[in-house]
């Protein structure tokens, strides 16, 4: 073989394995946030699931000159194997956080700020078909907050701004993505009845049963179920008027096969427990009434969470939680989605034999390693109900101290 062709093949070869390498490189810096919140000090840093990155030590003067005293943070450079620079970012100290973790069943009882458009049913009337929900633009998962100059919180309201309407047209304010809208709702007349209708099913309000994360004795709030509460319907997210949550003893669990998620049931008490604040994408967050319960556990910083054994404390059989053996198969530390943080597998015998893996009702079971409160389920994969997905804990104690007093 000539040699400038095997000049040639070496160059693509070695043009090739660059390629792969910055295609790495860039991944890997990628998967690093811009900001870490430490306990220790910036130098001290270390990521447990990417043991292989670390701090670059920098030259002795610009370590000194970063430090002041009012700043608790400083740009650090992370490298791969302490030589090949990766990222710079923020390193932020803050005081460790201690909470009482849960994995207890509990009730959640909610009221709507609105009436969320959950069906549409066609009217017949002395013209034929007609739907005057649809014609007026309104969709599935629109959230109806007045009709007729009237405020709308209920059903029971709705019917009365249409019923006084009496056929004639009326304003209706809702909201669709975070927008709000207004329109133009005739109401018409059922050629059986004589009443006036819209052509529009609602829901006002919602109950069921997940699993509290951490108690937060400091502010005396609770954290729970890891995202938000939606309507089973339609899949939006439920705007909160008002809720309390409840003890629950769970009376059964159907196991969850591939293809068929399972889930728990339980029988409610008539005691409030405390009374919820925010139905937020990260959880159910509110005040805590109740008596006092979990163990006390520091809350873990995505940097902390290894690939490995780890636990998930939940409770598939009356109000004990039991601890459960894991293992966490990935952490994802930028993800545009935090109910996506953490990927975990069950490895429990005793829990495969009870539900299969993870259930409904499970969302909000903490999840604990070496010691730590790491994050809480959120999700079943629906295909292999053995795997699931978590919040990193760290996430849903920020969204806690946003509601405490």
């Amino acid at each position: 073989m000539p040699s400038h062709r095997i000049r040639r093949g070496a160059l693509a070869l070695l043009l090739c394995l660059l390629a792969l390498a910055g295609g790495a490189w860039w991944a890997l810096a990628a998967a690093l946030p811009d900001t870490f919140y430490t306990t220790g000090s910036a130098q001290a840093l270390r990521i447990a699931s990417l043991p292989w990155v670390t701090v670059q030590e920098p030259p002795a003067e610009v370590e000194q000159a970063g430090r002041t005293g009012a700043d608790k943070s400083q740009n650090v450079t992370l490298a791969l194997f302490g030589t090949i620079p990766l990222k710079t970012v923020r390193a932020v100290t803050v005081q460790e956080r201690s909470v009482q973790v849960c994995g207890t069943p509990f009730g959640v009882k909610m009221f709507s700020d609105g009436a969320l458009v959950v069906a549409f049913s066609d009217q017949y009337t002395a013209l034929g078909t007609e739907n005057p929900a649809k014609e007026a633009g309104l969709k599935l998962g629109d959230l109806i907050v007045s009709a007729g100059g009237r405020a709308v919180r209920s059903n029971e309201e709705l019917s009365a701004a249409i019923a006084a309407a009496g056929g004639a047209p009326l304003s209706v304010v809702y909201r669709r993505g975070g927008q709000q809208h207004t329109t133009a709702l005739t109401p018409v007349q059922d050629a059986a009845t004589g009443a006036y209708r819209a052509g529009v099913w609602v829901r006002d309000s919602s109950a069921g049963i997940g699993t509290m994360t951490f108690l937060d004795t400091l502010h005396g709030t609770f954290a729970g179920l890891g995202h938000a509460i939606s309507d089973s319907d339609t899949g939006a997210d439920i705007a909160l008027l008002s809720g309390e949550i409840v003890p629950v003893t769970v009376t059964a669990c159907i196991k969850g096969t591939a293809g068929s998620p399972g889930e728990l049931r339980g029988e409610f008490s008539a005691a409030a427990a405390g009374s919820v604040l925010a139905n937020d994408a990260a959880g159910v967050y509110g005040r805590y009434s109740g008596a006092q319960a979990g163990q006390a556990c520091p809350v873990a910083q995505p940097q902390q969470i290894a690939l490995g054994d780890a636990e998930i404390w939940t409770t598939v059989s009356g109000r004990e939680a039991r601890r459960y053996t894991v293992r966490i198969e990935r952490v994802n530390m930028t993800s545009s989605d935090p109910n996506r943080n953490l990927l975990i597998k069950i490895t429990d015998p005793d829990l495969l034999a009870a539900s299969g893996g993870i259930v409904q009702g499970m969302s909000g079971s903490p999840i604990v390693q070496n010691g730590r409160l790491v994050g809480a389920v959120t999700h079943v994969l629906v295909n292999d109900p053995t795997r699931g997905y978590g919040i990193f804990a760290s996430t849903m104690l920020q969204k806690a101290d946003a509601v405490a007093p």
